[in-house]
């Protein structure tokens, strides 16, 4: 039987600092700093809710990060 894969380490970041950033201007720090998947939704947006290690997920209303979170 195969060994189960250890997953790569998640980014040591601060996740509050994203919060009040413009949108893009979030994406390409969270990309900078490690974060293999960014993903911005909208306010209230219907998701799945399975953690994907490297993962960073972001709140966007009127083009400002409200809420950011792993997963």
């Amino acid at each position: 039987m195969a060994p189960i894969p250890t997953p790569p380490a998640e980014p040591q970041d601060d996740l509050d600092a994203y919060v009040g950033l413009d949108a893009a201007g979030a994406e390409r720090r969270a990309r900078e700093r490690g974060w293999s998947t960014v993903r911005s939704l909208p306010p209230g947006a219907i998701i799945t809710m399975e953690y994907r290690v490297g993962r960073l997920n972001f709140e966007v209303k009127d083009d400002r990060v409200v809420r950011s979170w792993k997963g």
